[in-house]
């Protein structure tokens, strides 16, 4: 894999590099993705991926477009296991995807940044689920997770970064991070999968 090479540059990084991991994938109907990832936010996959097949049901199975979604009464997405907080978010992410008829051609042709900009308008999208939409769905290459508390944990016990305020912390994972570009999605990619072998 191209990556590899760049990434074991860095000593410590490469102590969670043992093998090559698939390359990442642009997959379609984005809006639908930037909802099933506010479903899956606090937790578990399991639990995840059963809500989310649940709320496939109710629309016989098939990927509903944002107008579908819309037109679900509330009550509908409650009773699949969603949080009336979590209800709202989706339904907004709906409504601003038809408003500013955000479409998978749209996003792709945006940086990481305007990505970013544009989706933390919605209200219950912060910039970590973006980051997750960049990396899993978008398939971009160079996005660092500051935020993501697997990513500073795998990151603290790496490179020795205990006892520092959040601040400093994150200021001391972006220099890091640097020199991993443009390959810094593939970085956190490791560093999850390092921390949960530990």
């Amino acid at each position: 894999m191209k990556y590899v090479a760049h990434l074991e540059k860095d000593r410590k990084l490469s102590k969670t590099i043992v093998e090559a991991l698939p390359e990442l994938e642009l997959h379609s109907n984005l809006p639908l993705r930037l909802m099933a990832s506010i479903m899956s936010q606090q937790l578990s996959t399991k639990v995840a991926k059963v809500i989310y097949q649940r709320f496939l049901d109710l629309y016989n199975g098939k990927n509903p477009k944002p107008a579908e979604v819309l037109a679900t009464p509330s009550i509908s997405l409650r009773e699949i296991g969603l949080s009336n907080a979590k209800v709202g978010y989706i339904l907004n992410v709906a409504s601003f995807c038809i408003e500013q008829k955000i479409t998978d051609k749209k996003l792709q042709q945006l940086s990481n940044e305007e990505i970013v900009d544009l989706l933390t308008q919605i209200k219950g999208v912060g910039k970590w689920t973006v980051e997750m939409l960049l990396m899993f769905s978008l398939g971009r290459e160079d996005v660092f997770a500051v935020d993501d508390f697997g990513i500073q944990q795998a990151m603290i016990k790496l490179y020795r970064l205990e006892n520092l305020e959040k601040k400093i912390l994150k200021e001391k994972m972006l220099a890091i991070s640097t020199k991993w570009s443009p390959y810094r999605t593939y970085a956190c990619l490791h560093l999850w999968q390092w921390k949960d072998e530990k």
